[in-house]
C-alpha cells in the first residue's frame, strides 16, 4: 500500500516524530511544514491526508485551512483540547476529529490537589519565610482540606477524579457540569460558587463556558484552582478579586495568554501559585498519549473506526482521491 502523507504539526524536529511513529511502518509518509507559521500550514495541506495535531494551539485548522486541505480524511489532535480547530468546517468536510481524552485526567486531578495544598497550607510562604531567615509558625495561619468544602466545575474523567482525590480528605465535595444530574453532590452553579471553600475548575472551553467563572462571585476567602483553559474564568475579575483581598489564594495552570506576558499583575500578586500549562504533563500521562496517539493512526491507515473522536464524524477513515499521490 502506498503511504498516507502525514502533516506533523508538533513542535517537535520531525525526525524525532518520524521516530516516534516509526511503529506505523511503511504506512505513512511523515512531514512537517517548512516553518511554524500559517503561511507554511496552508502550503502544506493540499497534500495531507492525516493531519497529527499541534498540542500547543499555535498551528490549528480553521474554515480556511480545512478548504486547502481537499485530501484530508482524518485530524488525531495529540492532546484532550481541541481548542483553534474549525470543529463544525472538519465535520462538513467529513474529516473525523479525534482527541486523546482521559490520559491525563489523573494526572490533572493530582495537580489540582497538590495545588490547592499548596495555597491552603501555604507553603511558598512559609518556604520564603524560612529562607529569609524567619519562623513563621503563627503568623501564616493555614487551612485544612480535610475541613474545607470543595466545589468542581466540570465533570469529565478529569472532573470524577478531582471529586475522587478531594473526597480523600474527609470534606465536602460538590460538582457542577452543563448537564444536571440526579446526585446528591450535583449543585447549582451559582449555589456551588457560594458556599465552595475551594472552587476547582476543569471544564472544557467553548463558546457556552467562556468567562463562565467570574471570582468575585465566589464566598469571600475561598481559593480558585484553574486547570482548565484562561479563557473558562475572567482574568480581569481574577486580578480584582485577589487584589482586593475577596480570594484567600489562585493556583494557576492555564491563562489567556500563554506563555505569561512579561507585567502581567498575575506575577506580582500574593497567594497565587503559577504554573506553565503542565498540570496534565507527567511521564506517565505521556506514555498514556502516545499509546492512543498511535493506536488511533493506526486504526486510520487500516480502515478502521477510530476513537475519542469529538466533532460527530464517526465512520472508518478511506482515502478521498484515488488518484492521490499518496495513494
Amino acid at each position: 500500500m502506498t503511504p498516507w502523507n502525514l502533516l506533523a504539526l508538533p513542535p517537535l524536529p520531525v525526525d524525532l516524530i518520524r521516530r516516534l511513529l516509526a511503529p506505523l511502518g511503511d504506512r505513512v509518509s511523515v512531514r512537517a511544514p517548512a516553518t511554524r507559521d500559517r503561511a507554511a500550514l496552508l502550503a502544506a495541506l493540499p497534500e495531507a491526508e492525516i493531519v497529527l495535531g499541534d498540542w500547543t494551539g499555535e498551528l490549528t485548522l480553521d474554515a480556511a485551512a480545512v478548504a486547502a486541505a481537499p485530501r484530508l480524511a482524518f485530524l488525531q489532535q495529540p492532546s484532550v483540547g481541541v481548542d483553534g480547530h474549525d470543529l463544525a468546517a472538519l465535520a462538513a468536510a467529513g474529516v473525523p476529529v479525534a482527541n486523546t481524552a482521559g490520559v491525563s485526567a489523573g494526572a490533572v486531578a493530582e495537580w489540582c490537589v497538590a495545588a490547592a495544598l499548596a495555597v491552603t497550607r501555604k507553603l511558598a510562604a512559609a518556604d520564603a519565610a524560612v529562607r529569609a531567615g524567619e519562623w513563621p509558625q503563627q503568623a501564616l495561619q493555614p487551612r485544612e482540606l480535610g475541613a474545607a468544602r470543595v466545589g468542581v466545575v466540570g465533570y469529565g474523567p478529569i472532573g470524577e477524579a478531582c471529586a475522587r482525590l478531594f473526597g480523600a480528605f474527609g470534606g465536602r465535595v460538590s460538582y457542577w457540569t452543563r448537564t444536571p444530574r440526579e446526585d446528591p453532590r450535583y449543585t447549582a452553579l451559582e449555589d456551588l460558587l457560594e458556599t465552595s471553600d475551594v472552587v476547582v475548575v476543569v471544564i472544557a472551553l467553548s463558546e457556552e463556558t467562556r468567562g463562565l467563572i467570574d471570582p468575585r462571585r465566589l464566598k469571600r476567602g475561598a481559593v480558585l484552582v484553574n486547570a482548565a483553559r484562561g479563557g473558562v474564568v475572567d482574568q480581569d475579575g481574577l486580578v480584582a478579586a485577589l487584589r482586593s483581598g475577596h480570594l484567600g489564594g489562585a493556583a494557576l495552570d492555564v491563562f489567556d495568554a500563554e506563555p505569561l506576558p512579561p507585567g502581567d499583575p498575575l506575577r506580582e500578586l500574593p497567594g497565587v501559585l503559577l504554573s506553565p500549562h503542565v498540570a496534565g504533563v507527567t511521564q506517565e500521562a505521556t506514555g498514556r498519549l502516545m499509546t492512543v496517539t498511535l493506536d488511533n493512526l493506526a486504526a486510520a491507515v487500516e480502515g478502521r473506526e477510530v476513537v475519542n473522536v469529538v466533532n460527530g464524524v464517526c465512520q472508518p477513515i478511506t482515502r478521498k482521491y484515488s488518484d492521490s499521490p499518496a495513494s
